[in-house]
């Protein structure tokens, strides 16, 4: 099975994710799209998990090096992707923290899936 169209969905949600900040950069807030962009990353971290681990049909695609760590950062950026509303109410610092850290564990979490699915025959 050609893994280039696995790899659609994590990048999707990296570029509306990159859209969200220079939206949030210009004062702009997009509820529906920041909607959009929880349930495609939610997505592609379930995707990742199911490639991990085979189920419900087929066999499971070698983790090897990145495959547990792609899962581990997008799980970490969706945790603190949630979290970002409730700490960050009181102090624009907190947010913009929650953002950033947010922001990296996706990246970090999109490269690594690609790296890995890219070396996975």
């Amino acid at each position: 099975m050609p893994h280039f169209p696995l790899m659609l969905l994590p990048l999707a949600t990296m570029l509306l994710g990159f859209a969200l900040a220079l939206l949030l950069i210009r004062g702009k807030r997009k509820s529906v799209l920041i909607g959009l962009h929880f349930l495609l990353g939610l997505g592609s971290l379930e995707m990742v998990v199911i490639l991990l681990k085979g189920w419900p049909v087929g066999e499971a695609i070698p983790a090897g090096d990145f495959g547990a760590m792609a899962a581990g950062f997008l799980a970490l950026a969706a945790f603190f992707g949630l979290l970002r509303p409730i700490i960050g109410r009181g102090s624009k610092v907190k947010a913009n923290a929650m953002l950033l850290v947010h922001g990296s564990a996706g990246l970090a979490g999109v490269l690594l899936c690609m790296a890995w699915l890219s070396q996975s025959p």
